[in-house]
């Protein structure tokens, strides 16, 4: 467990906001936002209902002022390997977006890689092992 600095609080809390407005809009809106960006239906639907659940481990530890160092890492990585994942998405040719949908899946992928990074300071900053 690690005292968990205010910046990676505040840096989790982010997270958790954008990502909860994501799942909200992705699982209710699917079928909408599939047709906006010529994506999956499926695809945003899933996306959206597996950040229902990140949205709620993020929020949860962004509201402790002690945290396991593993669980943060976690985020960071899971961010790093999200934002990868959305370009190689597109590079590959499984799916067609118009320009709406490439611009909305590069736009997520910088924002998930700020946080990524965000996280990794506020880690840094955090202090080492926390009283138990």
């Amino acid at each position: 467990m690690i005292d968990a600095s205010t910046f990676l609080r505040r840096a989790l809390f982010a997270d958790a906001i954008f990502s909860g407005v994501a799942a909200l809009g992705f699982t209710f809106g699917a079928s909408a936002f599939a047709g906006l960006f010529n994506l999956p239906e499926a695809l945003l639907r899933e996306s959206g209902l597996f950040l229902i659940a990140y949205t709620a481990l993020v929020g949860w530890l962004a509201s402790r002022t002690t945290v396991a160092k593993s669980l943060v890492l976690l985020v960071v990585i899971g961010n790093a390997a999200w934002t990868v994942g959305s370009i190689a998405l597109l590079l590959s040719g499984a799916v067609s977006p118009n320009l709406a949908g490439e611009l909305m899946v590069v736009a997520q992928a910088i924002a998930t890689g700020v946080f990524a990074e965000l996280q990794y300071v506020g880690l840094r900053r955090s202090a080492g092992v926390a009283a138990a």
